[in-house]
């Protein structure tokens, strides 16, 4: 335990070391996140409320997508990819460390300093623009706080396991970017799942992606509480769990790839 506490603070550290790049992000997404905003006042027009998301609402949904992008790596994560590119998976795996741990120790670890660095101040800046809404009851934010972390977990296990397919073809960024775009759409990234037809929130659901974002948006929101808010949390324990099983599998079959070929 001590080691992968290790692991965590020194990725930590290392996020905090990048200053230039951190301002940059924060502004990059504060700007593209008050563009967006502006594109949904004018959809919503004269519409004070839309399928239960009111337009204050739907302004606070821009900025807090926005303020996730860091923190649960949106555009893309090549991290584990390009360790085993570039042969340092050997190094690696030598370490007394479960490989699957080893990389969560270190993602949660960037994904917390990037949190405070630039998902909080985003949401300050946010607030200087528009009249967001910001939850106050204690129960609504010990659900949420549960909800940032075990998205943050099935971000990383899926993001894990799309890193694996390196094991077996020489350059998986475009399948990378494949499957980080199809995320995109399904989580209610792009656009809150609310305003899609029902058919596609049903194919959504299907899948781990609204547990990554959706379920945060819509407890932050208020538009699930209750018995319905912890059935979320519960969805979105299985889902981390379900693909835990499954990156386990993929690993193990990709190691067994590795050795063969002489790796």
């Amino acid at each position: 335990m001590v080691s992968y506490w290790h692991v965590f603070k020194l990725s930590f550290q290392r996020q905090l070391t990048y200053r230039t790049a951190n301002i940059a992000g924060l502004l990059t997404n504060l700007f593209f996140g008050l563009l967006r905003a502006s594109v949904l006042i004018a959809l919503y027009g004269s519409r004070l409320e839309v399928n239960g998301i009111t337009l204050q609402g739907a302004v606070t949904y821009t900025g807090v997508t926005q303020a996730l992008i860091a923190y649960l790596s949106l555009f893309g994560w090549w991290d584990l990819m390009n360790s085993v590119y570039k042969g340092s998976v050997a190094v690696d795996l030598l370490k007394p460390m479960n490989y699957f741990s080893f990389w969560l120790a270190q993602d949660l670890g960037r994904s917390l300093a990037c949190f405070f660095l630039r998902g909080v101040p985003l949401l300050i800046g946010y607030a200087i623009f528009y009249p967001i809404y910001v939850p106050n009851k204690p129960d609504q934010l010990a659900v949420l706080g549960l909800a940032l972390i075990l998205s943050m977990l099935t971000s990383f296990a899926w993001r894990f396991l799309v890193n694996l397919a390196a094991f077996w073809t020489p350059n998986a960024q475009g399948i990378g970017r494949f499957a980080f775009g199809l995320s995109w759409f399904l989580s209610g990234f792009i656009m809150p799942l609310r305003f899609f037809p029902d058919w596609f929130v049903r194919i959504a659901n299907f899948t781990p992606f609204p547990s990554m974002i959706n379920t945060i948006i819509e407890i932050y929101l208020g538009v699930i509480r209750g018995p319905d808010s912890l059935q979320a949390l519960l969805i979105q324990a299985v889902w981390f769990m379900g693909l835990v099983l499954v990156c386990q599998l993929v690993l193990k079959a990709g190691l067994h790839t590795l050795v063969i070929q002489g790796g």
